[in-house]
């Protein structure tokens, strides 16, 4: 499920006739992609992967993604994209997990790699996903980073966030300082609903199913957040 947060700006429209065709076409690049297109892409990506379960995606903007990579991570700066894995027992049932995406730190990395908005945000999706599966970039031996590249190219996808970060090290023969994953025990799954969708009135139906799982068993959750920055 895609939830979009109201509080996101939208690319004005042209205003002069003479810089139309250019500024529709920078338009459409930084454009957020429509929640039909992605829910779309969340399914196909989410069967390749081989997640079961329900996800929830909120795109938003760079301050509510701070909040959270500050409450979660104790890192007080907007990051890309944050991953929530749900408990075991949930994976099994009805939720798999939640996704943060930011919106303006995406569409500033889709400039710096050269695509559009769209194309980014399916990165970071695709990206999420696998932490959502249990893959951990941090902590294995490179499956994760050998299931992103060869999952990216099935999908039609440019360079995951792994692929980047190694060649950036490449040049300094280190490793990139990108990439950092935590583990940190979140509140109960209702409470992490409610934190995570800020309980904006577009993410209130999200907020409200969480809360019906969680009466079934909530236990202490562990947020397992990823960044690229």
């Amino acid at each position: 499920m895609i939830q979009i947060d109201p509080d996101l700006s939208i690319p004005s429209s042209p205003s002069s006739v003479k810089t139309k065709s250019t500024a529709a076409s920078s338009t459409t690049k930084t454009r957020v992609p429509s929640v039909h297109t992605l829910e779309r892409f969340l399914e196909e990506a989410q069967k390749a992967v081989r997640l079961r379960g329900e996800v929830s995606v909120l795109l938003t903007t760079d301050r509510v993604i701070r909040r959270l990579n500050r409450d979660f991570r104790g890192k007080d700066k907007a990051t890309d994209v944050l991953s929530f894995p749900a408990e075991a027992g949930f994976v099994d049932e009805l939720i798999a997990g939640d996704l943060a995406v930011s919106v303006p730190t995406a569409r500033k990395q889709a400039a710096t790699q050269g695509h559009a908005l769209r194309v980014e945000i399916k990165v970071l999706l695709l990206h999420g996903l696998l932490h959502l599966a249990g893959y951990d970039h941090e902590t294995d031996s490179g499956e994760m980073a050998r299931r992103e590249q060869k999952l990216r190219a099935k999908l039609g996808l440019p360079l995951g966030l792994i692929e980047r970060a190694n060649q950036s090290a490449e040049p300094a023969k280190k490793k990139a300082p990108g990439l950092k994953s935590a583990s940190l025990k979140s509140k109960s799954v209702q409470a992490k609903a409610r934190t995570l969708l800020g309980a904006k009135p577009a993410a209130k139906k999200a907020v409200k199913r969480t809360a019906a799982v969680g009466k079934k068993k909530v236990a202490a959750k562990t947020a397992k957040v990823r960044t690229e920055r």
